[in-house]
């Protein structure tokens, strides 16, 4: 028998099993029926989204923390707020495919993109808007606006309401297709023989109890420190309670919204507080933390290789801002 043959023969069954296997556990992004939202109201929602108006000094916009220029990220441990010298107390979490999570934040608070764009706008320490009657009698005195809203709500014009609802519309087209997406549609050839088998570790380590579906994660919550406390292995400075702060329950500390993984390769610092800058080490802390594994350096650096697969950058014409 041809050992050559039979040598490609194996490598087209373990190909064709890890894709079989991958398909268990991921969708692509074609798979998911996603609502094109109206254009009227994805315009509107990108100049507010731009718009340092949203803010009570005129400091910051949204795209200030979740720029769309390096992925939807500041890479900024804690973002800083409209009032100088005010920060965040959590990492900024990527804008980018935020509409397939479950839940916003890291605490979870909000449930769709729509409701947490009221977060910051309200937020003394972000935003600095003092109440919505402030945003919408700023936004009425703008001619431009005035126009956009009325194309894209008619007669309901400015609310704050359709200001958020329009954000959200924005947001909604931030999902660009990544190699992944090609490769679990099919195309084996998307993923180089490194990033497979970084694949096929990401899947035997049990990554895929948390990190899974369409969006790699943000569909549920998970403690951060399954076996260990957290804080021993991150730089950390304080201890985050997590969801407890919001529910009281004893059951809750340190427990965070599973963040998603796709263009996780350009979304550091990573974690709630941004107290890791390197992916390696990231991954190297998530396996001790939460699967007990001790995974070798060669492993580390094909996971991370498969990760890096997971990237995908917004068209040019969204990361133009409509005020410059």
């Amino acid at each position: 028998m041809d050992k050559n043959k039979t040598s490609n023969n194996n490598v087209d069954e373990e190909g064709y099993q890890l894709l079989t296997d991958a398909k268990v556990y991921f969708e692509p992004l074609s798979a998911v029926d996603i609502e094109e939202p109206d254009s009227n109201e994805v315009e509107l929602g990108k100049h507010l989204y731009y718009d340092k108006r949203l803010s009570g000094e005129g400091n910051i916009s949204c795209n200030s923390c979740h720029n769309l220029k390096t992925y939807g990220v500041d890479n900024e441990r804690f973002s800083p707020g409209d009032v100088e010298g005010t920060f965040g107390n959590r990492n900024s979490p990527t804008v980018l495919y935020a509409a397939l999570h479950k839940m916003q934040f890291w605490d979870g608070r909000a449930e769709t993109v729509e409701e947490q764009a009221a977060g910051p706008i309200l937020n003394p320490i972000e935003h600095n808007i003092t109440d919505e009657e402030q945003l919408v009698n700023r936004l009425e005195e703008v001619e431009l606006y005035q126009d956009l809203f009325s194309k894209a709500y008619g007669e309901e014009g400015i609310t704050f309401k359709n200001i958020l609802n329009a954000i959200g519309a924005f947001e909604r087209t931030l999902m660009p297709e990544s190699r992944f997406d090609k490769y679990l549609e099919g195309d084996e050839a998307a993923l180089d023989e490194k990033e497979k088998r970084g694949l096929r570790g990401f899947i035997d380590a049990g990554c895929i109890t948390c990190h899974s579906g369409v969006a790699m994660g943000g569909q549920m919550f998970q403690k951060f420190g399954l076996y260990e406390d957290y804080w021993n292995h991150t730089q950390s400075e304080t201890i985050d309670l997590g969801l407890y702060e919001i529910s009281e329950d004893e059951m809750d500390k340190y427990f965070f919204k599973v963040p998603g993984l796709r263009n996780i390769e350009h979304t550091y610092p990573y974690f709630h507080d941004g107290s890791v800058q390197d992916l390696n080490k990231a991954v190297e802390i998530m396996a001790e933390l939460q699967t007990a594994n001790d995974l070798s350096e060669k492993e580390i650096d094909e996971l991370v290789a498969f990760m890096k697969s997971l990237s995908a950058d917004v068209p040019e014409e969204v990361k133009q801002s409509p005020f410059e």
